[in-house]
C-alpha cells in the first residue's frame, strides 16, 4: 500500500472511532470538519434528522480570501460558521475533527468558532 492511500485509510479508521462517540442531537448538533489540501469545510449537522443546519467553507463567496489552504483561512471559516450557527439558534455543538489531528488548520477553525461564541 502506498503512503498516500495508507494515510487515507488510517484517517478513515480514526474518523469511524470518533463517530462512535460523537453524535449530533437537535439540542447539541455535531460540528464536522473536513480539510483538503487547498480548502477547509465545516458544517453543523443534526444527525437524528439528517439535516445540515449551517455550513461554511473557504470556497464560500462571502469570504474574500487570497489563500485558502492556511490557518488564517481556516479561522475565517470557523468564525463564519459560528455566526451562521448562532443565527440558526445553535450555541452548543459536539466537535467532530473528522479523523484529523487537532492541530494546525483544524485547531485554528475550532478556536475561531469558540471565540465567536460557539461552545464545545
Amino acid at each position: 500500500m502506498d503512503k498516500a492511500k495508507h494515510k487515507t485509510v488510517r484517517r478513515t479508521r480514526r474518523h469511524i472511532g470518533i463517530r462512535k462517540r460523537v453524535e449530533g442531537l437537535p439540542t447539541r448538533p455535531r460540528l464536522s470538519v473536513y480539510k483538503s489540501l487547498n480548502h477547509m469545510y465545516a458544517q453543523v449537522i443534526d444527525d437524528l434528522a439528517g439535516k445540515t443546519i449551517a455550513s461554511a467553507s473557504t470556497r464560500d463567496g462571502e469570504l474574500k480570501l487570497d489563500k485558502t489552504g492556511n490557518s488564517d483561512a481556516a479561522a475565517a471559516v470557523g468564525a463564519l460558521l459560528a455566526k451562521r450557527a448562532k443565527a440558526a439558534g445553535i450555541s452548543t455543538v459536539a466537535f467532530d475533527r473528522g479523523g484529523f489531528k487537532f492541530h494546525g488548520r483544524v485547531k485554528a477553525l475550532a478556536d475561531a468558532a469558540r471565540k465567536e461564541g460557539l461552545k464545545f
